[in-house]
């Protein structure tokens, strides 16, 4: 009996340590939806709303998981990231609309995480914004240049930890309304005035660039070209490391909030920009709250700023049906692209903070753009063969494509009124 207790154990720590192999795709995209446009969208919507809003990062985590995974089994099946799928299948004006609007979404992208990482080294030492801007650039074009997948890996599951920590460490500061939370998780509500921010929360939790990303880094093991044993495998533990990287990025999403409605909400501080955080920190908590909250500000941005590019040249190299690859050209044009695109904007933004806010809400407007293609090459037996979606799983994805399609018409409504 003892025997076979010690087979068990000794199954059960293989099959761990076999899950290791596979954990990485998910929490590489996952800092992507910690980056500092959930910073601003996060601490816009605490500070306004107190615990009101917590509903929208549930939705928006639970929504993430269906799409993230659905763009991880296309490269799982196929071979092919998004991007280049789409140039193989979709007729010309599609797939222009498709990649011309994903890469406007990528360069959005990159201003924010470009912005934030200034931001955060302004708030640490007083560098100027354009200054701090132009460092993180050369912190993203040398880790992507440094042409390793695997370092790239480690170095953001390392990012994502340390981001975690700083919110863990500020939350333990405040006197948080556990009770709201937990109301605040589960049932949705829309105060008078949250619509923007609430598409807000959305763009920066479900970003069009994020999902290139996913396709383009598990496509990147070529799985395919073992069999479908392979196949089923990865799409297994594929699955475990989206929920685990996704539901990190919830807690941290989670935690944001909560830290804004409890320190902010709750004296009547609407934020309105990023630097206003530490400087109300210090009175209130010390100057290593303020310290550590600008650290980890620096460290999404940095972190995010190299998966933007990333995105970006996996885009712009699908154009030309091929694979993200830092030696070629193409790979090359797209990370230059979104960097100095997003490198521009930030020179001509007057308020940084709005800029952030609405550079989500644009990126919230380019997701029907990525979701409904991408749902059609999933669902197509032609692309996926004997592992297309299912029809109930077709079902789910239109649904929550439709979700994304209706806030975004509100929001328009809203903003026309």
């Amino acid at each position: 009996m003892n025997w076979l207790s010690h087979i068990g154990k000794q199954a059960s720590r293989l099959a761990s340590l076999e899950l290791f192999r596979y954990i990485g795709p998910g929490f590489f995209v996952t800092v992507g939806f910690i980056d500092p446009g959930n910073w601003v969208t996060n601490v816009a919507a605490g500070s306004q709303f107190g615990y009101s809003l917590l509903w929208v990062v549930t939705l928006s985590t639970i929504m993430l998981i269906v799409l993230q995974h659905n763009a991880a089994h296309l490269g799982i099946v196929t071979g092919l990231c998004l991007s280049e799928a789409a140039s193989t299948y979709f007729r010309p004006w599609l797939r222009h609309l498709m990649l011309g609007s994903a890469m406007l979404a990528c360069i959005s992208t990159a201003l924010a995480e470009l912005l934030g990482a200034a931001i955060g080294l302004k708030m640490l030492t007083g560098l100027p914004l354009p200054a701090g801007a132009l460092l993180s650039c050369c912190f993203a074009g040398y880790m992507l240049f440094s042409k390793n997948y695997r370092r790239l890996e480690k170095w953001i599951m390392g990012f994502v930890s340390l981001i975690g920590l700083a919110f863990l460490f500020e939350i333990t500061l405040a006197q948080v309304s556990w009770g709201a939370s937990m109301k605040g998780w589960v049932v949705p509500n829309v105060p008078l005035g949250a619509l923007p921010v609430i598409v807000g929360v959305l763009g920066a939790v479900v970003m069009p660039h994020n999902i290139f990303l996913h396709s383009e880094v598990i496509q990147s093991r070529q799985v395919q070209e073992q069999g479908d044993s392979a196949i089923r495998k990865q799409l297994k533990f594929e699955f475990l490391d989206t929920l685990a990287g996704m539901g990190a990025g919830w807690a941290i999403n989670s935690a944001m909030i909560i830290m804004a409605a409890a320190v902010f909400h709750s004296r009547g501080i609407r934020v309105n920009e990023l630097p206003q955080v530490t400087e109300t920190l210090v009175p209130i908590f010390g100057s290593l709250s303020a310290t550590v909250f600008a650290m980890g500000l620096i460290f999404a941005g940095l972190a995010s700023s190299v998966t933007a590019a990333m995105a970006g040249g996996s885009v712009f190299a699908g154009i030309y049906r091929e694979p993200f690859d830092i030696a070629d050209i193409h790979s090359r044009i797209g990370v230059i692209l979104t960097i100095v695109g997003g490198f521009c904007a930030i020179l001509i933004l007057r308020d940084p903070f709005k800029g952030i806010l609405w550079s989500q809400i644009a990126l919230s407007l380019q997701l029907p753009f990525t979701i409904f293609p991408m749902i059609w090459l999933t669902s197509s037996t032609a692309v996926m063969g004997a592992y297309a979606n299912r029809r109930y799983g077709t079902i789910v994805l239109l649904i929550t494509g439709l979700i994304v399609v209706g806030l975004n018409i509100s929001l328009l409504v809203d903003l026309a009124r």
